[in-house]
């Protein structure tokens, strides 16, 4: 395994959180989290690692950027 390899292995691992490290990006709750994924009220992309559940750094903040609104419209 080259260098680069590692870096690049090592900054993937980075950039996947834990229930309690995106629920805290997102100013949620853990347990809000799990009911955002088992009732699929929002489309919020995460991995299933056996039984862990990881969330992509990239994947929260684009869907954070996709919920902006320039109105006070909810629709």
């Amino acid at each position: 395994m080259t260098t680069e390899n590692l870096t690049a292995l090592l900054k993937a691992g980075a950039e996947l959180l834990d229930e309690k490290a995106a629920a805290q990006l997102l100013d949620v709750s853990p347990g809000t989290l799990s009911v955002w994924r088992s009732t699929g009220r929002y489309k919020l992309p995460f991995l299933k690692v056996g039984r862990k559940v990881r969330y992509r750094r990239a994947d929260l903040l684009a869907w954070l950027d996709s919920r902006t609104r320039d109105t006070g419209a909810t629709a």
